[in-house]
Order: C-alpha cells, then sequence, then structure tokens
C-alpha cells in the first residue's frame, strides 16, 4: 500500500466515532457563530472517518478568550478546531495578546470581510464629515477587539470626535444598545452580518453607514468611502492598513499547534472541498453570508508579511488603538 494511503487510513481511524469541538468565540446568533455552525454541518462529511462536529460557544474578551483557550489548554490532537475574530492575525503584534498566530494549524478562511463603521438612525452622525462636527458614542466590547480597535483608530489616527462605550459581550448586545440608545453606533461591523441578520435595517433605514473599512471597496458600497482612501499622508495609510490588515483573514478557522501533519493535512483538504460543496453553497445563499474562501497557504503568508512591518509602524498603530 502507497505511504499516502497509509496516512489517510491512520487519520480516518484516529476520527472515526469521535467527536471535534469546534470552538466559536462569540454569543451564540452573530455573524462567526453563523458560519461556525454552517461550516460544521457540512465540514464533517469530508474530513477522514466522518467525526461528528460540536460548536461550542465560548465568548469573551473580543474572541480572544477562546483563542487562548485553543493555544495554551486544549489538548494538540486534532479534536479541538477554532473561529474567533479576524484580528487573531494582528492583535499579538499590537500588543493584545501574547500568542503567535503563525504557530496555529490554519485550516482557512470562509472569505476575507468588508467591515463598516455605521450609527442608528436616530443620531446626528450620518456621514464621514459629522463625525469631525459633533460628539458621539460607539459601543465596544474589549480591548483588542473589533469594535475597540477601529473605533479607536477613527479617534486617534483620524481624530474623529468619538467617544467609545466598551464591555458589551459581542456584536448583537452592541446592535440592541443602539436600539436602546445606550450608544449611537458601532464600528468592526462585518457587511457581511449586516446583510444576512439585519437586512430590514438597510431596507427601513435604520442605519447610516460612515465607513468602510477594507483593503477594497466593496460591489455593494460604492458611495461609501473607503477608509484607507481617506489617510492624508503615507504613515497614516501605513497604519491604517497594519490595524486593517486582519480583514483579509475575514472568517479564520484553524487547528491547535502541533496537531499532527496527517490531520492538518486532513483537515485543510476538507475544509478546501467544503468550500466547493454545492448543499455547503446553497445554504450560505439562504443564509445570506458571503462565501469567497481564503486558502490556509494565504493566511499564512499574509501573516509572513506582516511580521515584517517596520517596527516604528507597528508600534504608532498599537498606541493609536489603545484605550
Amino acid at each position: 500500500m502507497l505511504p499516502g494511503a497509509v496516512r489517510a487510513d491512520d487519520v480516518a481511524d484516529f476520527y472515526r466515532g469521535k467527536n471535534i469541538s469546534l470552538v466559536i468565540g462569540y454569543t451564540a446568533g452573530g455573524g462567526y457563530d453563523l458560519y461556525g455552525r454552517l461550516v460544521a454541518r457540512h465540514l464533517q462529511k469530508y474530513i477522514p472517518g466522518n467525526p461528528t462536529i460540536v460548536p461550542q460557544n465560548k465568548p469573551g474578551a473580543g474572541s480572544l478568550r477562546a483563542a487562548n483557550f485553543i493555544f495554551d489548554i486544549a489538548p494538540k490532537d486534532g479534536l479541538t478546531i477554532g473561529t474567533v475574530t479576524r484580528g487573531v492575525a494582528t492583535d499579538p503584534l499590537l500588543g493584545e495578546s501574547k500568542f503567535d498566530p503563525r504557530k496555529f494549524s490554519w485550516i482557512g478562511s470562509t472569505t476575507s470581510e468588508t467591515s463598516v463603521c455605521a450609527t442608528w438612525n436616530t443620531s446626528a452622525v450620518k456621514s464621514w464629515g459629522d463625525m469631525f462636527r459633533r460628539t458621539f458614542t460607539m459601543g465596544g466590547s474589549a480591548q483588542g477587539s473589533e469594535p475597540d480597535s477601529f473605533t479607536l483608530l477613527l479617534k486617534n489616527v483620524f481624530g474623529a470626535h468619538v467617544r467609545l462605550m466598551t464591555g458589551y459581550p459581542g456584536g448583537n448586545d452592541i446592535n440592541l444598545a443602539m436600539e436602546r440608545g445606550e450608544v449611537e453606533g458601532r464600528c468592526g461591523w462585518s457587511w457581511s452580518s449586516i446583510k444576512s441578520q439585519r437586512a430590514d435595517w438597510l431596507r427601513e433605514k435604520k442605519i447610516d453607514i460612515l465607513t468602510q473599512l477594507a483593503m477594497k471597496k466593496h460591489p455593494d458600497l460604492p458611495n461609501v468611502p473607503l477608509l484607507l482612501d481617506l489617510t492624508q499622508n503615507e504613515e497614516q495609510r501605513q497604519i491604517t492598513k497594519l490595524v486593517l490588515a486582519s480583514l483579509v483573514v475575514g472568517r479564520p478557522f484553524f487547528g491547535l499547534p502541533g496537531i499532527p501533519e496527517d490531520r492538518k493535512a486532513a483537515l485543510r483538504k476538507a475544509f478546501d472541498e467544503t468550500m466547493r460543496d454545492r448543499d455547503f453553497l446553497d445554504e450560505a445563499t439562504r443564509l445570506s453570508l458571503e462565501i469567497e474562501p481564503v486558502a490556509a497557504s494565504e493566511v499564512e503568508s499574509l501573516l509572513a508579511e506582516l511580521y515584517q512591518t517596520p517596527n516604528a509602524v507597528i508600534e504608532k498603530a498599537a498606541a493609536a488603538i489603545r484605550r
């Protein structure tokens, strides 16, 4: 028997009859949870041995609690995978966490992301220019989370008159705070999540989108200014690009550092096959979830590039998103 076939049989023997824990770093019902559970329903059929994938929500600290659990505590046997904030790619560089994302066993991402800053319709801040004419409040989750980091980027790099009110467990909680009038809006809000979970808010014009956060404009938002286009000098652009780089990672899935290479390869192959699965794509369409897969190798290449950013830029970017 060929060596590759032996390894495939070994992987199947290991996974057969077992459960894989999918640790989701946010509360139920949010964008990461929807993507996580969608992937779980289809990924298991492509993993040799057909194990059952069991989603487990572990919210806290902008999902860094889950990331730290996966990095430090969970067994390194291939029976735990995770999906957490895409900021996991840049948080260690910017001083928000201590693990090294280059050591994760990256599986892939369902999509790269466009994020936005938006306000509730009752807010007087309805455009990019309004942010510099009046003080307004945005909801946050925790130091290092996207709602916090992107809001502070607006304040400390661009000079927006914004106050951050943080401590909400997740995005749905910030949405409720907007409806209740506790805060006026939020940043770090995935456009894909808005379309899938709050399409009625778009139809009824309940939110105003101030700027989009991405490497390039989303086709749906041709008239919403791209934050990178609003930078006024090279240093501001470098800082902004570093803070936003994690959006390329989108909705990441990964295993623990040090899991056996044959199991990591099997998980990657299963993920790639899932991204092409017709039933998976049809369900994603029904849920209004965008699928533009990012391969594990692309994530690894991005991380290698980010970790060569000049220290002076890293230090200024870290200071900009620190409360």
